[in-house]
């Protein structure tokens, strides 16, 4: 039941980053906070690293920081953190702090380090070095998520992102 409810979410969540790509800026990181009871959406947002020229502009640490501003506190206590990719360490770690429930992600770290530059710590492992218990369930809907980097418009983009030697 649960699984079929993330992939629900996760679906949404994908074609929602995939608009991305009929614009001058195309990203493959989405990322969706969503109340972990209801299943209501509470905010979603994209990867803007290269539009604000900002390292830390991840789809997942845009989500947390609006979210928590949405609901005026800085705890997401009651809240699943939703990914297109499984979050990176910095990502991970603000989830944490944040207090989410769970986390939810589809393609890996690896299959996005096919693609552009990562750092090799898994999301799992950053929640079980912690003393903030978060479960993080991945690769739900990998595949499709998988797409997302391979799109032509998509391979175009990160040609210019310059983040991977090739």
């Amino acid at each position: 039941m649960q699984r079929a409810k993330d992939g629900a979410i996760l679906a949404d969540l994908v074609r929602f980053t995939a608009r991305s790509f009929s614009t001058p800026m195309p990203v493959p990181f989405g990322a969706a906070l969503v109340d972990t009871r209801t299943g209501e959406l509470l905010f979603r947002g994209r990867n803007a690293v290269m539009q604000e020229n900002d390292p830390s502009a991840h789809a997942e640490a845009r989500a947390v920081r609006r979210a928590c501003k949405k609901l005026g506190k800085p705890s997401l206590a009651g809240y699943t953190l939703y990914s297109t990719c499984e979050p990176c360490p910095m990502c991970m770690a603000n989830a944490l702090w944040a207090g989410v429930d769970r986390v939810v992600f589809g393609a890996t770290i690896a299959d996005a380090n096919e693609h552009c530059r990562q750092i090799h710590i898994a999301a799992r492992e950053v929640a079980e070095r912690s003393d903030m218990p978060c479960p993080v369930e991945g690769e739900v809907l990998r595949q499709e998520c998988r797409a997302l980097f391979n799109d032509p418009r998509m391979l175009k983009a990160f040609r210019t992102w310059g983040t991977r030697k090739r």
